[in-house]
């Protein structure tokens, strides 16, 4: 992609003029928070951040990007991972950050619809739904400070994708400026409304290429009651999968979370943090299990108790334990949720975000160490996530005492082993954190031509100068 002509003084001044010159932001130190992602693999430049706090200051700033063709980069809580919210390093786009646009508008614990501004966290959206005893069941690592809007533009997943779905199964309406800043409003909250083409589910995962989430509408569910955890020691991840086929056939609650952990990642954490493992005996791999249900408190854990124990009779799993109480339980998933932060410790990592076909799963766990092994000898696979529903984060921490800028100069290479793996197993190379820069030029292996053709098609449909986000997501754009 060429990059964008640089942004004239008369429009900056514009821009600037739209959101007020406080929240026009063009000092180079104030700039860098929005211009750095989480794994500082990409620091981009912009010729300015704006800040807007209505509707109606997205709507103007785009209706003058569409004007005099600038470029804008949507941003919400930069916690994205792909580098789709970060502008290119040529200077000469906007960032518009979306952090100020952050109420709770509306929440009605009858219809079970929370209506909230894109800049809202997904923690604030998850305590309001507390505060009239509903669930948000959206869960992520980063939910203090992520965004609702970022986390629609990625189609989000987290911990609870297996029993509640992805953040497009929640979504129920959009409010949407787009690229020539007219706004849709669609912030229905009908379970029902089959009247053609369904816009919201095209914005959702477009990773702020078609349009700017402004606001949505969101499902609510009843709060469970009572919760069960546990930690489980397994030889072989296909275990993981006769245990889940077992939870969900036993009755009396419903698995709302499967998570693995490798026996490196519990190594890291034992290392550098003061948490423990409950578990005596040494394993390749752990599951967290979580099963939730509407009972008397405590009720469900005998069942947990008892599912294991007939596992452990099986020789299906090595030892468990089972929380019993709530702390005990915070415990398991404190480990689960340090395991992103520990690889940090043990130097650079070269990370991957796939989902397989749950049968594929072991296969590709096999198959993909050994490739990596094979080209970097002393490599140490992370693989964990969401087993329950296929995704893996299969993870690779240099080999000890490696230099960390030498072992992620050979990222792309890594990658290219562990994503052949993936695609011929019929997964794919992207579960949870999207497209965005980090695997844009992957889309031709992963989409058939019409495919490729059709979300081309959609892309000049609805930003026909293509000022929204360019260079992500899409190959080849214009």
């Amino acid at each position: 992609m060429r990059p964008p002509a640089p942004v004239d003084p008369e429009t900056l001044g514009r821009l600037a003029a739209v959101v007020g010159s406080e929240n026009a932001i063009t000092n180079p130190s104030e700039m860098q928070p929005y211009l750095n992602e989480p794994r500082e693999r990409w620091v981009g430049k912009a010729a300015v951040v704006l800040r807007p706090k209505s509707v109606a200051e997205v709507s103007k700033i785009l209706e003058i990007a569409h004007e005099t063709r600038t470029h804008v980069v949507t941003q919400g809580g930069n916690t994205g991972l792909v580098g789709g919210q970060i502008p290119f390093e040529s200077g000469n786009e906007v960032v518009l950050s979306l952090l100020r646009l952050n109420r709770i508008r509306q929440i009605d614990a009858i219809e079970n619809t929370i209506t909230v501004d894109a800049g809202a966290t997904l923690k604030a959206v998850q305590d309001a739904a507390i505060g009239v005893n509903r669930l948000f069941p959206l869960s992520l690592g980063s939910e203090g400070s992520c965004t609702i809007g970022g986390n629609l533009a990625t189609n989000a997943g987290g911990v609870g994708v297996l029993a509640y779905g992805t953040a497009r199964a929640l979504t129920l309406g959009l409010e949407v400026v787009l690229a020539d800043g007219r706004l849709w409003n669609g912030l229905r909250g009908l379970r029902k409304d089959n009247t053609g083409y369904d816009l919201k589910d095209v914005f959702v995962g477009s990773e702020g290429t078609l349009g700017v989430i402004t606001a949505a509408v969101l499902s609510l569910l009843p709060r469970p009651t009572d919760l069960a955890t546990a930690l489980v020691a397994v030889d072989r991840v296909e275990s993981a999968l006769e245990i889940l086929h077992r939870a969900e056939a036993a009755g009396g609650g419903r698995v709302t979370a499967l998570e693995l952990l490798p026996r490196t990642g519990i190594d890291f954490i034992l290392k550098h943090t003061s948490l423990r493992n409950p578990l005596a005996e040494r394993s390749d791999w752990y599951l967290l299990i979580e099963i939730s249900g509407f009972g008397e408190p405590g009720t469900l854990r005998p069942t947990l108790v008892n599912l294991l124990g007939e596992a452990l009779e099986d020789q299906l799993i090595r030892d468990a334990v089972v929380a019993s109480s709530e702390a005990q339980a915070r415990e398991l998933w404190e480990m689960r949720e340090m395991l992103p932060l520990v690889q940090k410790a043990e130097g650079g990592s070269i990370k991957h975000d796939v989902s397989l076909p749950l049968p594929a799963l072991q296969k590709f766990l096999d198959e993909a160490s050994a490739a990596v092994q094979r080209l970097i000898p002393g490599a140490r696979p992370v693989a964990f996530g969401h087993v329950g529903d296929g995704n893996i984060h299969f993870n690779i921490s240099q080999p000890e005492g490696a230099d960390k800028h030498a072992f992620l100069e050979r990222w792309d290479e890594v990658s290219a082993a562990v994503f052949e793996i993936v695609l011929g197993l019929g997964g794919s190379i992207s579960a949870e954190h999207g497209i965005g820069r980090l695997k844009r030029d992957l889309m031709p292996l992963i989409k058939s031509p019409v495919e490729l053709a059709l979300m081309k098609e959609i892309k000049r449909a609805f930003d026909p100068y293509n000022i929204l986000n360019p260079g992500k997501l899409l190959p080849d754009e214009q």
